[in-house]
Parts: C-alpha cells; structure tokens; sequence
C-alpha cells in the first residue's frame, strides 16, 4: 500500500486526527483510508517490536485496523490517534502471543548506560557507500530483531519512530521511568550484539578481490615485462 511521506503529513494541510476519526466512524471511506495510509507503517513497526517476524505483525496491523475501525467513534482525542493506534496495536501484538504460548515479559533490571550513536549518512554518497550503508542497514536490522521483545518494543518506538518517553509510556502502558531503563538496556543489548556481528565477520572485510585484484595483477605484471624481468608467454 501506498504511504504519505514518512513524516505522515500529507501536501495538503492534514485534517485533523478527532475530525478524520469521526468521519471515518460515520462511514466515510475516504478518511478512514487516509487514516490507514498515515499510520499503517507506524503500526507495522509497532507490531513488529513485540512479534518475532513481518508476517505476524501483518496479521496484527490487519487486526488492528478492523478494531480500530470499530472503535473509532470511541477516539475524542486525548492522546495523538498515531499513538492511539499505536497503544491498540501493541495490546493486540501482546494476546496474539500469549495465544501461541509465548511469553513477551523480562525483568528489568537494566543499569543505565550511555547512549549508542549511530551514524548521520550524508545526503550524496557514492555507490560504495551506498551499499555500505545498506549493508550497515541489514546488520542493525537483524540485531534489532534479536533483541528481547520488552527491549525491542521500546527500542521501535523510540529510536526507529522517535516517539517520546511520554508517548511510548502510553502505548506500552508502563510508567516513563520503565520506558527509560528499557530503552538504555535495549541500546546496552544492540551494542553487545552488534559488537558480536562485526567480530564474526571480521575475517571477510577489506576484501581485496575482483576488479581490484585484477588492476594491481596487470600493473604489476606489465611493469615487470617493460624492464625484461618477466617475458610474455
């Protein structure tokens, strides 16, 4: 499905979440369809941090629309409807587990830690960098992936959508302090894992194969033919 841009304003000034909420609770397809075009990748993340894969957190987002569809006329605002839905999403994310017998709680008891910096892109970059940064990309998602989902739930909603402490509190339903210590600890765990990663396939980097390989190959060799210390064969 289509999505507005990723900051999910749309080109024209956006209606407001109470108005699309009660237009679409009145039946109107239109809003309800702007709705879900605003938030489904909000909700897909969301679901994503609790789930442990894309096709279970599908089924949520799917679940989650017809609820929230459903409850619509209940929404008078109080919270942001992205963090409204976001709240419903994670709910459901959590019985669908408990359904297949899966646990989705740890203790905390995190140590704060200091905070892991991930690197700016710059805008233009070549198509080496261009793939290093989808190779870095690939690396930091599967070691999102592997964090507990307590960890992982916070982590989505803070890092990858920036939502605040105060927002991410409301959808997981904890007090902001939990929130914190979550969040440091998730930072702790994907550092350690990432460290992990790097270490094992420290072998395979600086490569020096291919196109590479073969440029030195024929300098070399033609330098050592012009002075006569290699013949042709």
């Amino acid at each position: 499905m289509n999505e507005l841009p990723s900051n999910g304003i749309s080109a024209a000034p956006a209606a407001s979440d109470l108005a699309l909420a009660t237009s679409a609770a009145n039946g109107d397809a239109l809003a309800f369809e702007l709705i879900v075009r605003r938030h489904n990748r909000l909700l897909f993340r969301t679901a994503r941090g609790v789930v442990p894969d894309d096709a279970e957190a599908q089924d949520v987002v799917q679940e989650t629309w017809l609820r929230a569809f459903a409850r619509l006329g209940s929404f008078r605002g109080e919270a942001a409807l992205g963090t409204w839905l976001a709240r419903m999403a994670i709910n459901l994310a959590i019985s669908s587990q408990r359904r297949k017998g899966r646990l989705v709680q740890l203790d905390d008891d995190a140590t704060p830690d200091q905070a892991m910096e991930l690197p700016n892109m710059p805008a233009n970059e070549s198509p080496d960098a261009s793939a290093e940064r989808g190779e870095m990309r690939a690396l930091l998602q599967a070691s999102i992936e592997g964090l507990p989902a307590i960890y992982r739930s916070v982590f989505m909603l803070r890092a990858v959508e920036d939502m605040s402490v105060e927002e991410a509190a409301f959808c997981l339903g904890v007090s902001q302090d939990v929130v914190k210590t979550r969040f440091l600890r998730a930072r702790a765990l994907l550092r350690e894992e990432l460290a992990t990663r790097i270490e094992t396939g420290a072998h395979d980097t600086f490569a020096f194969a291919g196109a590479r390989c073969d440029a030195v190959l024929a300098h070399v060799m033609g330098e050592l033919q012009r002075q006569g210390l290699l013949r042709r064969p």
